[in-house]
Protein backbone atom coordinates (compact mmCIF):
# COMPACT_ATOMS: atom_id res chain seq x y z
CA UNK A 1 0.00 0.00 0.00
CA UNK A 2 1.52 3.27 -1.09
CA UNK A 3 2.07 6.17 1.32
CA UNK A 4 -0.30 9.10 1.08
CA UNK A 5 0.86 12.16 -0.68
CA UNK A 6 1.38 15.01 1.58
CA UNK A 7 -0.45 18.16 0.75
CA UNK A 8 0.76 21.71 1.05
CA UNK A 9 1.82 22.68 4.50
CA UNK A 10 1.92 19.10 5.72
CA UNK A 11 4.98 16.91 6.49
CA UNK A 12 3.65 13.44 6.97
CA UNK A 13 6.97 11.80 6.90
CA UNK A 14 9.15 14.64 7.75
CA UNK A 15 12.15 12.97 6.13
CA UNK A 16 11.55 14.05 2.56
CA UNK A 17 11.17 17.67 3.57
CA UNK A 18 13.89 18.06 6.10
CA UNK A 19 15.73 21.28 5.71
CA UNK A 20 13.14 22.74 3.39
CA UNK A 21 10.85 25.72 4.25
CA UNK A 22 7.14 24.97 4.18
CA UNK A 23 5.37 27.04 1.58
CA UNK A 24 2.31 28.64 3.34
CA UNK A 25 0.70 30.21 0.27
CA UNK A 26 -0.13 28.64 -3.07
CA UNK A 27 1.98 29.59 -5.97
CA UNK A 28 0.65 32.49 -8.02
CA UNK A 29 -1.71 33.83 -5.27
CA UNK A 30 -1.07 37.37 -4.00
CA UNK A 31 -1.76 38.73 -0.57
CA UNK A 32 -4.77 41.08 -0.10
CA UNK A 33 -2.47 43.92 0.72
CA UNK A 34 -0.76 43.45 -2.63
CA UNK A 35 -4.03 43.47 -4.63
CA UNK A 36 -4.61 46.93 -6.15
CA UNK A 37 -7.93 48.72 -5.23
CA UNK A 38 -10.57 48.80 -7.97
CA UNK A 39 -11.21 52.14 -9.70
CA UNK A 40 -14.79 52.99 -8.34
CA UNK A 41 -16.33 56.37 -9.35
CA UNK A 42 -18.11 58.10 -6.36
CA UNK A 43 -21.29 60.29 -6.88
CA UNK A 44 -20.89 64.06 -6.63
CA UNK A 45 -22.47 66.26 -3.85
CA UNK A 46 -25.32 67.66 -5.99
CA UNK A 47 -26.68 64.16 -6.57
CA UNK A 48 -26.84 63.62 -2.80
CA UNK A 49 -28.68 66.89 -2.27
CA UNK A 50 -31.16 65.97 -4.99
CA UNK A 51 -31.99 62.64 -3.35
CA UNK A 52 -32.47 64.23 0.10
CA UNK A 53 -34.72 66.93 -1.39
CA UNK A 54 -36.87 64.37 -3.17
CA UNK A 55 -37.29 62.42 0.09
CA UNK A 56 -38.30 65.59 1.95
CA UNK A 57 -40.77 66.51 -0.77
CA UNK A 58 -42.36 63.07 -0.55
CA UNK A 59 -42.65 63.31 3.27
CA UNK A 60 -44.09 66.85 3.24
CA UNK A 61 -46.51 65.90 0.49
CA UNK A 62 -47.73 62.92 2.49
CA UNK A 63 -48.27 65.02 5.62
CA UNK A 64 -50.05 67.70 3.60
CA UNK A 65 -52.34 65.08 2.11
CA UNK A 66 -53.21 63.67 5.52
CA UNK A 67 -53.90 67.15 6.92
CA UNK A 68 -55.98 68.06 3.88
CA UNK A 69 -58.07 64.93 4.41
CA UNK A 70 -58.60 65.84 8.08
CA UNK A 71 -59.59 69.40 7.20
CA UNK A 72 -61.98 68.09 4.59
CA UNK A 73 -63.65 65.88 7.16
CA UNK A 74 -63.95 68.80 9.60
CA UNK A 75 -65.46 70.97 6.90
CA UNK A 76 -67.91 68.19 6.13
CA UNK A 77 -68.83 67.87 9.78
CA UNK A 78 -69.25 71.64 10.02
CA UNK A 79 -71.55 71.74 7.01
CA UNK A 80 -73.59 68.86 8.41
CA UNK A 81 -73.81 70.54 11.84
CA UNK A 82 -74.76 73.85 10.20
CA UNK A 83 -77.45 72.12 8.24
CA UNK A 84 -78.72 70.25 11.32
CA UNK A 85 -78.61 73.36 13.54
CA UNK A 86 -77.60 73.64 17.23
CA UNK A 87 -78.31 70.68 19.54
CA UNK A 88 -81.75 70.56 21.11
CA UNK A 89 -82.20 71.62 24.75
CA UNK A 90 -83.97 69.07 26.96
CA UNK A 91 -87.02 70.61 28.71
CA UNK A 92 -90.23 69.68 30.51
CA UNK A 93 -93.55 70.84 29.11
CA UNK A 94 -97.19 71.09 30.13
CA UNK A 95 -100.39 72.10 28.39
CA UNK A 96 -102.07 75.36 29.39
CA UNK A 97 -105.61 74.55 30.51
CA UNK A 98 -108.70 76.27 31.82
CA UNK A 99 -109.43 75.97 35.53
CA UNK A 100 -112.30 77.10 37.74
CA UNK A 101 -110.95 79.46 40.37
CA UNK A 102 -112.80 81.12 43.20
CA UNK A 103 -112.15 84.83 43.48
CA UNK A 104 -109.76 85.94 46.19
CA UNK A 105 -108.60 89.22 47.68
CA UNK A 106 -105.18 89.48 49.28
CA UNK A 107 -103.71 92.11 51.57
CA UNK A 108 -100.86 92.64 53.98
CA UNK A 109 -102.22 92.05 57.50
CA UNK A 110 -101.09 92.63 61.04
CA UNK A 111 -101.81 90.14 63.84
CA UNK A 112 -103.47 91.74 66.86
CA UNK A 113 -104.53 89.99 70.06
CA UNK A 114 -108.13 90.35 71.21
CA UNK A 115 -106.85 91.42 74.63
CA UNK A 116 -103.38 92.65 75.32
CA UNK A 117 -102.14 94.87 78.15
CA UNK A 118 -98.96 95.75 79.93
CA UNK A 119 -99.59 94.71 83.52
CA UNK A 120 -98.41 97.40 85.95
CA UNK A 121 -98.87 98.49 89.58
CA UNK A 122 -101.39 101.11 90.67
CA UNK A 123 -99.64 102.52 93.76
CA UNK A 124 -95.97 102.89 94.64
CA UNK A 125 -94.20 100.39 96.79
CA UNK A 126 -91.47 97.76 97.14
CA UNK A 127 -91.99 94.31 95.61
CA UNK A 128 -92.23 91.77 98.40
CA UNK A 129 -93.38 88.65 96.51
CA UNK A 130 -93.66 87.48 92.89
CA UNK A 131 -96.03 84.66 91.94
CA UNK A 132 -95.21 84.04 88.24
CA UNK A 133 -92.41 83.31 85.81
CA UNK A 134 -91.85 84.53 82.27
CA UNK A 135 -94.14 82.85 79.76
CA UNK A 136 -96.64 81.47 82.29
CA UNK A 137 -100.28 81.00 81.32
CA UNK A 138 -102.45 82.57 84.01
CA UNK A 139 -106.15 82.74 84.84
CA UNK A 140 -108.28 85.81 85.38
CA UNK A 141 -107.70 87.32 88.86
CA UNK A 142 -104.56 85.27 89.55
CA UNK A 143 -102.06 87.11 91.79
CA UNK A 144 -98.91 88.09 89.89
CA UNK A 145 -97.02 90.26 92.40
CA UNK A 146 -97.46 91.84 95.81
CA UNK A 147 -96.00 95.06 97.17
CA UNK A 148 -94.99 95.60 100.79
CA UNK A 149 -98.10 96.29 102.93
CA UNK A 150 -96.67 96.14 106.46
CA UNK A 151 -97.57 99.78 107.24
CA UNK A 152 -101.12 99.44 105.90
CA UNK A 153 -101.67 96.21 107.80
CA UNK A 154 -100.52 97.86 111.06
CA UNK A 155 -102.92 100.72 110.45
CA UNK A 156 -105.63 98.19 109.67
CA UNK A 157 -105.08 96.45 113.04
CA UNK A 158 -105.36 99.80 114.86
CA UNK A 159 -108.57 100.71 113.05
CA UNK A 160 -110.05 97.28 113.72
CA UNK A 161 -109.33 97.69 117.47
CA UNK A 162 -110.93 101.12 117.55
CA UNK A 163 -113.83 99.77 115.54
CA UNK A 164 -114.51 97.10 118.14
CA UNK A 165 -114.53 99.77 120.86
CA UNK A 166 -116.90 101.93 118.77
CA UNK A 167 -119.19 98.92 118.31
CA UNK A 168 -119.34 98.36 122.10
CA UNK A 169 -120.04 102.05 122.76
CA UNK A 170 -122.79 102.07 120.16
CA UNK A 171 -124.48 99.00 121.66
CA UNK A 172 -124.29 100.53 125.15
CA UNK A 173 -125.72 103.82 123.96
CA UNK A 174 -128.63 102.02 122.30
CA UNK A 175 -129.56 100.33 125.59
CA UNK A 176 -129.21 103.51 127.63
CA UNK A 177 -131.29 105.57 125.20
CA UNK A 178 -134.07 102.96 125.30
CA UNK A 179 -134.10 103.14 129.13
CA UNK A 180 -134.00 106.96 129.05
CA UNK A 181 -130.68 107.19 130.88
CA UNK A 182 -128.80 108.68 127.90
CA UNK A 183 -129.58 111.54 125.60
CA UNK A 184 -130.21 110.68 121.92
CA UNK A 185 -127.47 113.12 120.89
CA UNK A 186 -124.83 110.87 122.45
CA UNK A 187 -126.23 107.92 120.49
CA UNK A 188 -125.87 109.88 117.26
CA UNK A 189 -122.26 110.72 118.10
CA UNK A 190 -121.45 107.07 118.80
CA UNK A 191 -123.06 106.03 115.47
CA UNK A 192 -120.99 108.59 113.58
CA UNK A 193 -117.78 107.43 115.23
CA UNK A 194 -118.54 103.79 114.43
CA UNK A 195 -119.36 104.43 110.76
CA UNK A 196 -116.24 106.62 110.37
CA UNK A 197 -114.03 103.81 111.66
CA UNK A 198 -115.82 101.33 109.38
CA UNK A 199 -115.06 103.59 106.39
CA UNK A 200 -111.41 103.85 107.45
CA UNK A 201 -111.30 100.06 107.66
CA UNK A 202 -112.60 99.71 104.10
CA UNK A 203 -110.11 102.30 102.83
CA UNK A 204 -107.17 100.47 104.37
CA UNK A 205 -108.35 97.14 102.99
CA UNK A 206 -108.70 98.74 99.54
CA UNK A 207 -105.19 100.21 99.86
CA UNK A 208 -103.80 96.77 100.68
CA UNK A 209 -105.70 95.23 97.77
CA UNK A 210 -104.28 97.83 95.38
CA UNK A 211 -100.78 96.66 96.29
CA UNK A 212 -101.66 93.16 95.06
CA UNK A 213 -101.22 92.96 91.23
CA UNK A 214 -103.63 90.49 89.59
CA UNK A 215 -104.15 89.29 86.02
CA UNK A 216 -107.05 91.26 84.49
CA UNK A 217 -107.95 88.35 82.18
CA UNK A 218 -106.76 84.89 81.23
CA UNK A 219 -103.80 84.76 78.89
CA UNK A 220 -100.09 84.25 78.49
CA UNK A 221 -97.49 86.40 80.19
CA UNK A 222 -94.39 87.75 78.56
CA UNK A 223 -90.98 88.40 80.04
CA UNK A 224 -90.92 89.33 83.73
CA UNK A 225 -89.58 92.86 84.22
CA UNK A 226 -89.47 93.14 88.04
CA UNK A 227 -87.60 91.50 90.93
CA UNK A 228 -88.18 91.11 94.64
CA UNK A 229 -87.04 94.19 96.57
CA UNK A 230 -87.40 96.52 93.60
CA UNK A 231 -89.13 99.86 94.19
CA UNK A 232 -91.95 100.49 91.73
CA UNK A 233 -93.40 103.87 91.00
CA UNK A 234 -97.05 103.97 89.83
CA UNK A 235 -97.43 102.49 86.35
CA UNK A 236 -94.15 100.52 86.28
CA UNK A 237 -94.35 97.62 83.78
CA UNK A 238 -94.39 94.17 85.34
CA UNK A 239 -95.05 91.92 82.30
CA UNK A 240 -97.02 91.82 79.04
CA UNK A 241 -100.24 89.80 79.08
CA UNK A 242 -101.81 88.60 75.82
CA UNK A 243 -105.09 86.75 75.57
CA UNK A 244 -105.04 83.27 74.06
CA UNK A 245 -108.77 83.02 73.38
CA UNK A 246 -108.67 84.37 69.81
CA UNK A 247 -106.61 86.53 67.45
CA UNK A 248 -107.52 89.50 65.32
CA UNK A 249 -106.21 90.17 61.84
CA UNK A 250 -106.24 93.83 60.78
CA UNK A 251 -105.68 94.82 57.14
CA UNK A 252 -106.79 97.38 54.55
CA UNK A 253 -108.26 96.92 51.07
CA UNK A 254 -108.77 99.40 48.20
CA UNK A 255 -112.13 101.11 48.08
CA UNK A 256 -112.88 99.32 44.78
CA UNK A 257 -113.10 96.05 46.72
CA UNK A 258 -115.57 97.36 49.29
CA UNK A 259 -118.56 96.06 47.34
CA UNK A 260 -117.17 92.49 47.52
CA UNK A 261 -116.80 92.44 51.31
CA UNK A 262 -119.36 91.08 53.74
CA UNK A 263 -119.35 90.20 57.42
CA UNK A 264 -118.70 86.49 57.92
CA UNK A 265 -116.68 85.89 54.72
CA UNK A 266 -113.90 83.28 55.18
CA UNK A 267 -110.37 84.57 55.69
CA UNK A 268 -107.05 82.70 55.76
CA UNK A 269 -103.78 83.88 57.26
CA UNK A 270 -100.83 82.86 55.08
CA UNK A 271 -97.11 83.16 55.88
CA UNK A 272 -94.89 85.64 54.08
CA UNK A 273 -93.52 82.88 51.84
CA UNK A 274 -95.57 79.75 51.26
CA UNK A 275 -99.16 78.77 50.70
CA UNK A 276 -99.98 76.63 53.75
CA UNK A 277 -102.50 78.58 55.90
CA UNK A 278 -101.44 79.40 59.45
CA UNK A 279 -105.02 79.87 60.69
CA UNK A 280 -108.53 80.48 59.41
CA UNK A 281 -111.41 82.67 60.46
CA UNK A 282 -114.08 85.10 59.28
CA UNK A 283 -114.48 88.83 58.77
CA UNK A 284 -115.60 90.38 62.05
CA UNK A 285 -115.94 94.07 61.22
CA UNK A 286 -115.60 96.47 58.28
CA UNK A 287 -114.87 100.13 58.89
CA UNK A 288 -117.75 102.15 57.44
CA UNK A 289 -115.48 105.08 56.53
CA UNK A 290 -112.87 105.12 53.76
CA UNK A 291 -109.52 106.69 54.55
CA UNK A 292 -109.38 109.96 52.64
CA UNK A 293 -105.59 109.78 52.26
CA UNK A 294 -105.04 106.20 51.11
CA UNK A 295 -108.57 105.50 49.77
CA UNK A 296 -108.62 102.20 51.61
CA UNK A 297 -111.06 100.62 54.04
CA UNK A 298 -109.98 98.89 57.26
CA UNK A 299 -111.11 95.31 57.86
CA UNK A 300 -110.80 93.15 60.98
CA UNK A 301 -111.04 89.36 60.93
CA UNK A 302 -111.28 87.00 63.88
CA UNK A 303 -109.05 83.91 63.66
CA UNK A 304 -108.99 80.71 65.67
CA UNK A 305 -105.32 79.99 66.31
CA UNK A 306 -105.43 76.66 68.12
CA UNK A 307 -101.85 75.80 67.16
CA UNK A 308 -100.51 79.06 68.58
CA UNK A 309 -98.53 79.96 65.45
CA UNK A 310 -99.69 83.59 65.33
CA UNK A 311 -98.20 86.21 67.61
CA UNK A 312 -99.28 89.85 68.09
CA UNK A 313 -97.39 92.21 65.80
CA UNK A 314 -96.64 89.47 63.29
CA UNK A 315 -96.77 90.23 59.56
CA UNK A 316 -98.85 87.80 57.49
CA UNK A 317 -100.80 87.75 54.23
CA UNK A 318 -104.60 87.81 54.49
CA UNK A 319 -106.54 85.99 51.78
CA UNK A 320 -110.31 86.45 51.47
CA UNK A 321 -112.34 83.92 49.51
CA UNK A 322 -115.05 85.40 47.31
CA UNK A 323 -118.20 83.35 46.62
CA UNK A 324 -118.11 83.66 42.81
CA UNK A 325 -116.11 81.35 40.50
CA UNK A 326 -114.57 82.11 37.10
CA UNK A 327 -112.45 80.31 34.51
CA UNK A 328 -108.82 81.21 33.94
CA UNK A 329 -106.02 79.93 31.72
CA UNK A 330 -103.56 78.54 34.26
CA UNK A 331 -99.92 77.52 33.82
CA UNK A 332 -97.26 76.43 36.28
CA UNK A 333 -95.44 79.30 37.97
CA UNK A 334 -92.10 77.78 36.91
CA UNK A 335 -92.97 78.40 33.26
CA UNK A 336 -92.81 82.18 33.65
CA UNK A 337 -89.55 83.96 32.82
CA UNK A 338 -89.45 87.28 34.69
CA UNK A 339 -87.49 90.15 33.19
CA UNK A 340 -87.42 93.95 33.58
CA UNK A 341 -89.03 94.39 30.17
CA UNK A 342 -91.90 92.00 30.90
CA UNK A 343 -92.94 88.45 31.72
CA UNK A 344 -92.79 85.75 29.08
CA UNK A 345 -93.16 82.01 28.51
CA UNK A 346 -91.75 79.67 25.86
CA UNK A 347 -94.33 77.93 23.66
CA UNK A 348 -93.26 74.62 22.05
CA UNK A 349 -94.10 74.44 18.31
CA UNK A 350 -93.03 72.27 15.31
CA UNK A 351 -89.91 73.52 13.51
CA UNK A 352 -90.44 74.42 9.83
CA UNK A 353 -88.12 75.39 7.00
CA UNK A 354 -88.44 78.40 4.69
CA UNK A 355 -90.99 76.57 2.55
CA UNK A 356 -93.18 75.74 5.52
CA UNK A 357 -92.38 72.03 5.62
CA UNK A 358 -91.60 70.30 8.92
CA UNK A 359 -87.91 69.86 9.70
CA UNK A 360 -86.93 66.26 10.49
CA UNK A 361 -84.02 65.03 12.58
CA UNK A 362 -81.56 62.26 11.68
CA UNK A 363 -84.11 59.62 12.72
CA UNK A 364 -86.91 61.12 10.66
CA UNK A 365 -88.84 62.59 13.62
CA UNK A 366 -90.22 66.15 13.45
CA UNK A 367 -88.10 68.67 15.33
CA UNK A 368 -89.62 71.18 17.76
CA UNK A 369 -88.58 74.68 18.73
CA UNK A 370 -89.36 77.17 21.50
CA UNK A 371 -91.03 80.48 20.71
CA UNK A 372 -90.87 83.24 23.29
CA UNK A 373 -94.31 84.69 24.03
CA UNK A 374 -94.88 87.71 26.25
CA UNK A 375 -97.83 87.37 28.63
CA UNK A 376 -99.85 89.44 31.08
CA UNK A 377 -100.22 87.58 34.35
CA UNK A 378 -103.14 87.55 36.75
CA UNK A 379 -103.43 86.30 40.32
CA UNK A 380 -101.46 83.29 41.56
CA UNK A 381 -102.96 80.29 43.30
CA UNK A 382 -100.70 77.66 44.82
CA UNK A 383 -98.21 76.47 42.18
CA UNK A 384 -100.25 78.01 39.34
CA UNK A 385 -100.53 81.51 37.92
CA UNK A 386 -103.36 82.82 35.76
CA UNK A 387 -102.52 84.20 32.31
CA UNK A 388 -104.86 87.00 31.28
CA UNK A 389 -103.30 87.62 27.85
CA UNK A 390 -100.76 85.88 25.57
CA UNK A 391 -101.59 82.17 25.98
CA UNK A 392 -104.54 80.19 24.69
CA UNK A 393 -105.84 76.94 26.21
CA UNK A 394 -104.21 73.87 24.69
CA UNK A 395 -100.84 75.45 23.94
CA UNK A 396 -97.77 73.59 25.18
CA UNK A 397 -95.43 75.65 27.32
CA UNK A 398 -92.03 74.90 28.83
CA UNK A 399 -92.33 74.37 32.59
CA UNK A 400 -88.71 73.41 33.40
CA UNK A 401 -85.54 74.56 31.65
CA UNK A 402 -86.92 77.82 30.26
CA UNK A 403 -83.97 79.81 31.67
CA UNK A 404 -81.57 78.28 29.09
CA UNK A 405 -83.75 78.89 26.03
CA UNK A 406 -83.86 81.65 23.45
CA UNK A 407 -86.39 82.47 20.79
CA UNK A 408 -86.32 79.79 18.08
CA UNK A 409 -84.11 77.37 19.99
CA UNK A 410 -84.52 73.67 19.22
CA UNK A 411 -85.94 71.67 22.15
CA UNK A 412 -86.31 68.03 23.06
CA UNK A 413 -89.24 67.22 25.33
CA UNK A 414 -88.62 64.80 28.20
CA UNK A 415 -91.54 64.53 30.63
CA UNK A 416 -90.49 61.30 32.33
CA UNK A 417 -89.53 63.18 35.49
CA UNK A 418 -91.84 66.11 36.16
CA UNK A 419 -93.18 67.85 39.26
CA UNK A 420 -96.95 68.12 39.44
CA UNK A 421 -98.18 71.60 40.43
CA UNK A 422 -101.15 71.87 42.80
CA UNK A 423 -103.70 74.56 43.55
CA UNK A 424 -103.37 73.97 47.29
CA UNK A 425 -99.96 72.46 47.91
CA UNK A 426 -99.04 71.21 51.36
CA UNK A 427 -95.25 70.99 51.46
CA UNK A 428 -93.61 69.08 54.28
CA UNK A 429 -91.89 71.11 56.95
CA UNK A 430 -88.20 70.75 56.51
Amino acid sequence: MSAPVAGPGRSPGGALYEGLDIISEPLGVKKPSEIPAPNVKRPSNWVRYLVVGLVLIVIVGGLAGIKAAQIGKLIGFGKAAMKAGPPAEVVNTAVAEKQDWTGTLTAVANVVSTKGVEVSNDVPGIVSRIFFESGDVVKKGQILAQLDTSVERAQLASVQARGKLAQLSLDRSNRLVQSGALAPAQLDADKTSFHSLAADLKALRAEIERKIVRAPFAGKLGIRQVNVGQYLSPGSPIAMLESTEATYLDFSLPQQQLSHLEIGMPVRALPESGSEPLAGGTILAIDPAVDSTTRTVKVRASLSDQAGRLHPGMYVKAEIELPDKHQVVAIASTAVVHAPYGDSVFVVEPMKDSSGKPVLDAHGHPRTQARQQFVRLGPARGDFVAVEEGIEPGQTVVTAGAFKLRNGAAVAVNNKVQLTPELQPHPENG
